[in-house]
């Protein structure tokens, strides 16, 4: 199987390439250069392994939640490239995806915690359980950080994700040590790919249309901090 996969929904712009059981990956913290980067990085990771778009059999992405603008650019790109090759789409949660990057780390909790600076006073938070080497989707939420409460399994915790950077005061009130927590981590294409080869199997390609993005907050339009 050949698929690319792109998350543009944090400052982090990223691009994988998922190639017969490999992940190669470029990635590029650069606020508000995204769609200067995402192109080029597909077509290096292309280039470097040999293969043309058009060998493609679909193309993954992370459909949020996240910043707003980035998470519409990237579908987009998806959408065009699954497009113009007549290939479908796969949509992958940007919490799951970032809740994943905790296993590649060595660690083995019973769940993750991925959360994301939402902005405006609020974060993007989502609880995935863990099962074997895979994280599974959890409900995604949006809420002042007051109100994150996660229903921890008995267990190990873990949690990532800038939401824990943006409010370093959490990480105690949520019974966690800082050996438990990656503030500095950002969903990553890598991981994105991972998941979107299992979300193949079960059948949940779509067509390209049919990829649409998922804010959980409502209200997209409400004026807030330049991202």
């Amino acid at each position: 199987m050949r698929l690319i996969a792109i998350e543009t929904a944090s400052e982090q712009c990223s691009a994988a390439l998922y190639l017969d059981g490999a992940i190669h990956a470029l990635r590029e913290r650069a606020a508000r250069r995204h769609g200067e980067l995402i192109l080029g990085q597909i077509e290096q990771l292309l280039a470097a392994a040999g293969i043309a778009r058009s060998s493609l059999d679909g193309v993954a992405v992370g459909r949020g939640p996240g910043a707003f603008t980035g998470v519409r650019l990237g579908l987009g790109v998806a959408q065009g490239i699954a497009f113009a090759l007549d290939r479908p789409v796969v949509p992958v949660s940007t919490l799951q995806a970032l809740a994943q990057q905790a296993l590649r780390g060595g660690v083995r909790p019973t769940a993750v915690l991925a959360g994301l600076d939402a902005r405006m006073g609020e974060v993007y938070w989502t609880l995935c359980p863990v099962q074997g080497e895979r994280v599974l989707p959890g409900a995604e939420q949006v809420e002042a950080p007051a109100l994150l409460q996660p229903q921890w399994p008995d267990g190990g915790r873990f949690a990532l994700g800038s939401a824990f950077a943006a409010y370093p005061d959490r990480v105690p009130a949520l019974g966690l040590v800082a050996s438990q927590v990656d503030a500095s981590a950002l969903p990553d294409a890598h991981d994105v790919a991972l998941l979107a080869v299992d979300a193949w199997e079960r059948g949940e390609a779509v067509a390209p249309e049919a990829a649409q993005p998922v804010y959980v907050r409502d209200d997209v339009a409400r004026p807030g901090p330049a991202r």
